[in-house]
């Protein structure tokens, strides 16, 4: 499965690409999903000074995840796109059907959608968790001697 990946922020892409090209497969032989969804990172400064801004976000109607960069670690990035491709997930199951409307309140207002986000972090956390502790140590080795950095760190 192709991924549509999009990078319209300050983030050096170099670093986070390598753990998306493991991560993003994993995810959908985890989760089962049968479209690639469009993943985009952005940038957005006024959000990114609210405390309580918007880390990332799924629309179901294009199948797409944007998620916020700027004062982010990568880690919680992908842990951010974990969450959101369980939503996609719901999407091509049809549990998003008749209900696109992912407004202001949804979460407070609608039992259906409380269930449908109980779901996105526990299963989006846990398909994480797996995925970081399987691949972990494979990743940083290989990013360690790809950088032809040799000098070991203490």
């Amino acid at each position: 499965m192709k991924f549509k990946i999009f990078n319209k922020s300050n983030l050096d892409f170099t670093k986070i690409k390598p753990f998306l090209a493991s991560f993003l497969p994993f995810a959908q032989k985890k989760m089962g999903f049968d479209r690639p969804p469009t993943v985009t990172f952005m940038s957005d400064q006024d959000n990114a000074s609210k405390v309580l801004g918007k880390t990332a976000f799924y629309d179901p109607n294009d199948f797409s995840v944007v998620v916020y960069t700027d004062g982010r670690h990568p880690k919680d990035m992908l842990r951010s796109i974990s969450h959101e491709l369980v939503h996609h997930t719901q999407n091509c199951k049809g549990n998003f059907n008749n209900k696109t409307d992912v407004g202001e309140g949804y979460f407070q207002n609608d039992q259906y959608m409380q269930e449908m986000e109980r779901e996105a972090y526990e299963k989006g956390n846990m398909c994480f968790r797996e995925w970081e502790e399987t691949h972990k140590k494979q990743l940083e080795e290989s990013i360690y001697y790809n950088t032809g950095d040799t000098k070991m760190k203490l």
